[in-house]
């Protein structure tokens, strides 16, 4: 169980999504790109050594390679 609770603010029965700060988002927006530029890499990147050193990798994932 959470101990979180939900408290309206302004109008009665709205509630507000709490405010994310940017020292909290920004760890998560770098992980994100990071897993996209991964991605890319190895399942679209054709460079010839790339290709080589992720070729079983491309397979496991399911990316078609030749």
């Amino acid at each position: 169980m959470s101990d979180a609770t939900a408290v309206p603010s302004g109008e009665a029965g709205t509630l507000h999504p709490p405010a994310i700060s940017l020292r909290e988002a920004w760890p998560w927006t770098l992980f994100g790109g990071a897993l996209l530029l991964l991605t890319y890499l190895v399942g679209f990147g054709e460079g010839a050594a790339l290709h080589e050193w992720v070729h079983d990798g491309r397979h496991l994932l399911g990316f078609p390679c030749h």
